[in-house]
């Protein structure tokens, strides 16, 4: 087991992760930029230590300033956390390099799935349906012409080494398929240094639903039901619940077999998801591999009872799966709604700035994770994402009304925030139905202009 782990992230997580460690009985390093030295992440770490300025790539991006900390510190491990390097397979092979264990899989692994067209080519390999589209990248806009006449619009252009919506264009016609194609090679190159972009078959209003997986390094794996994240504003999710409304047990099984199918050929060894698209007639789609935890892990804990963030520490340092397919149990239901520190009446713009006051819900069945707290300065550096509500139930009834409830009691003073945004939404009678997709945020918001 490891003696010191280092977060190399910040907020929320960052707390998470110390909190796991402690259970543990792992000491903890705590990294900081100079704009994060009031973070409450630092309060709780054995250790901080601060890594640069304001700016990502100063501090919490700079993979100099983040080893020199592990060796200064003496840390045995990295936890990435999520965003940030925690899918950058040059930041795991540096710290293979410097014999520090970096918390996630290899960085064969990253690599492979974060390329989007060779994750495909390999899922493909291993029998997991695809939407159909480019085979590789598409260069030239007689090349995207050629493809649009072959398959038809709508059509969705995807950055390759693409996540978050970055890159990401919807195209109708010819037309626009060739200045998406220009705008969206440029965006890729400013997000991830790879202006490689694809095309695939728009499936219109689908599902998106993610199977989460667990895997050691002795080619035992496991999946540990879905999450349904279709509730999202320019592909940025905000509500996720687990099981799937529209995911029955025979669905369920199918689903996620195939993950561990697809993991199984890339002989992955973390914890990880595979999502999928899942349209209007039953079909289903693989979308992409996370090779990390994800902001939602919150809900797969609440109806499992595994702690996600544990098992991932222990199996990077090599310890086999205690749990069988067969002892995965998934009771009732969860809801986890992302607070944001944005103002909904003003196009979500972004609220950085110091909070006044400052009251989390609480009470049985309610989860919250955050970093923040009366005094805190929320910066406006990073992304805008200060708590996560999460509430249990029976069923999905009952979760949804203790998130009415949780969500009602969350207060923050001056800061606007989407807490009022999500209750909202959870009270929509089509929400409330399970009737919604991906593009269900859209027709929210123009219903109520």
């Amino acid at each position: 087991m490891f003696s010191k782990v280092l977060i190399a992230n910040r907020g929320e997580i960052a707390v998470r992760v110390i909190r796991a460690c402690r259970e543990l009985g792992i000491k903890t390093v705590a990294v900081y930029s100079e704009a994060d030295k009031n973070s409450l992440h630092l309060e709780f770490a054995d250790e901080a230590i601060c890594i640069g300025k304001a700016a990502s790539a100063d501090s919490y991006l700079n993979i100099s300033s983040i080893m020199s900390a592990a060796e200064i510190t003496d840390s045995d491990a990295i936890h990435p956390g999520y965003g940030f390097l925690a899918e950058n397979a040059y930041f795991a092979e540096v710290c293979d390099s410097c014999g520090i264990r970096f918390i996630g899989p290899t960085a064969e692994n990253i690599r492979l799935m974060g390329d989007k067209v060779k994750a495909k080519d390999t899922m493909h390999k291993a029998g997991v349906p695809l939407i159909p589209g480019s085979k590789g990248s598409v260069v030239s806009r007689e090349d995207a012409l050629v493809l649009a006449k072959k398959m038809g619009y709508p059509l969705i252009l995807k950055a390759k080494a693409g996540g978050g919506g970055k890159g990401m264009r919807i195209c109708h016609s010819d037309v626009r398929l060739i200045s998406a194609l220009i705008t969206a090679q440029s965006e890729a190159k400013l997000a991830f240094g790879d202006s490689e972009v694809y095309i695939e078959r728009l499936i219109e209003n689908p599902r998106h639903v993610e199977v989460q997986i667990a895997a050691d390094k002795y080619g035992n794996i496991i999946y540990l039901g879905e999450r349904d994240c279709s509730i999202q504003r320019r592909h940025q999710k905000i509500i996720e619940e687990t099981p799937s409304p529209v995911v029955d047990s025979r669905l369920r099984k199918k689903l996620g077999e195939l993950a561990v199918r697809g993991a199984k050929l890339i002989n992955f060894n973390s914890v990880g998801t595979v999502e999928f698209l899942l349209d209007n007639d039953g079909n289903f789609y693989f979308m992409e591999m996370n090779t990390r935890i994800q902001v939602e892990h919150t809900i797969t804990e609440e109806v499992t009872g595994i702690d996600l963030v544990k098992l991932q520490i222990l199996l990077a340092a090599g310890e086999k799966l205690s749990i069988k397919q067969d002892d995965v149990h998934i009771e009732g239901a969860a809801i986890e709604c992302r607070i944001n520190a944005e103002d909904p009446r003003n196009g979500f713009l972004p609220c950085p700035g110091h909070i006044d006051f400052c009251y989390v819900p609480g009470g049985y069945n309610v989860r919250v994770d955050t970093h923040i707290y009366a005094g805190y300065r929320i910066p406006p550096y990073y992304d805008s994402l200060i708590a996560k509500v999460i509430t249990k139930g029976k069923d999905r009834n009952e979760a949804l009304n203790c998130m009415e409830r949780a969500l009602g009691e969350f207060m923050i003073e001056p800061i606007k925030t989407t807490a009022s945004f999500c209750e909202e939404i959870i009270a929509d009678s089509d929400f409330r139905r399970g009737n919604y997709h991906t593009g269900f945020i859209d027709k929210f918001l123009e219903k109520e202009e």
